[in-house]
Order: C-alpha cells, then sequence, then structure tokens
C-alpha cells in the first residue's frame, strides 16, 4: 500500500474554508483505503492531509478525476503552501487490509 502525508498551509484566515472543500474528500476515488483532513494545533493555518491507497498509481490516476480536478480549482486560491510531504510504504492499521 500507498501512503502519503502532506501539510498544507491555507492563507491567514482561511483554514477552514479549504478544510470544508478538503474534508469530504472527492468521493468515489478508486483505490483509495483511507483519506484523513485534520486541523494542526499549532498552527491556525494548517492542515494535515493523510492518505492510504493501493499503490501510487491508484493515487495518480484520482487526480485526473473530475470531480478531484474541481476541488483543486477551488482549493487553490486558498492555498498559501504545502511545507511537508512524506510518501510511505503503508504497511497495515485498523480499516486497511493487511499489506
Amino acid at each position: 500500500m500507498y501512503g502519503l502525508i502532506g501539510r498544507i498551509v491555507a492563507h491567514p484566515g482561511r483554514r477552514d474554508e479549504l478544510a470544508a472543500i478538503l474534508a469530504p474528500g472527492a468521493g468515489g476515488m478508486p483505490g483509495c483505503l483511507s483519506y484523513v483532513v485534520a486541523e494542526d494545533p499549532e498552527n491556525t493555518d494548517a492542515l494535515w492531509i493523510t492518505e492510504v491507497w493501493t499503490d501510487q498509481a491508484a493515487h495518480r490516476a484520482s487526480l485526473q478525476l473530475a470531480a478531484v480536478q474541481a476541488a483543486i480549482a477551488r482549493g487553490r486560491p486558498l492555498i498559501a503552501g504545502f511545507d511537508n510531504r512524506v510518501e510511505t510504504t503503508v504497511l497495515g492499521g485498523i480499516g486497511l487490509p493487511t499489506a
């Protein structure tokens, strides 16, 4: 399984607006096993996104989905930057299939 953990920093005061776009996820993303949006308790403008996919190809393919493209277009103006991004090999966890 392929994992991705990243922190997105919104423009000042825009985190909640960005979270509202990202938190529902795009729904129906083939290969997506987990997609979590969380507030950063130490930075009032930052969100952490934690994703688990069947594989990296499924993640790449999701970026071409119309719903994902629409969410990116709506969210992009709210984003000040990306300051952390880590790719992982997921071994398992609650709610995930065994590797």
